[in-house]
């Protein structure tokens, strides 16, 4: 069974873009939210392996859905991406339990890799 990847971000272009690129290197895409509340939700429903997720959205940021994501499941893997590769927000979404931090606009391989990686 291939590993399962929800995609989280609050533009659906950035969503659309990523899809692509997991689609293209063979990985499976089982949900998507637009926002960390839905996110949270559609986590407990779905149970990927991975979540990919944005860190500034509305309602509830990446950086709080990963906290409530990991209060539900210790073990959750997720990759944070985000347009602001901001020192101190990479810093926080790790010690918030992300495994690693993609930086926007996505470059395909850096995807891939830190996928590949977090699912080891």
């Amino acid at each position: 069974m291939s590993s399962t990847i929800m995609i989280v971000d609050d533009a659906a272009f950035m969503r659309m873009m990523l899809k692509d690129i997991l689609l293209k290197n063979g990985f499976n895409v089982v949900g998507e939210a637009e926002n960390g509340a839905v996110a949270v939700e559609k986590y407990k429903e779905l149970q990927p392996n991975l979540t990919i997720m944005d860190i500034t959205m509305p309602e509830m940021d990446g950086l709080q859905a990963v906290k409530e994501i990991r209060k539900f499941d210790a073990k959750a893997r997720i990759i944070m991406c985000s347009a602001m590769g901001q020192q101190s927000m990479v810093i926080e979404a790790i010690q918030s339990g992300a495994k690693d931090f993609v930086v926007k606009p996505f470059q395909g391989e850096r995807v891939v890799e830190a996928v590949t990686k977090a699912l080891k």
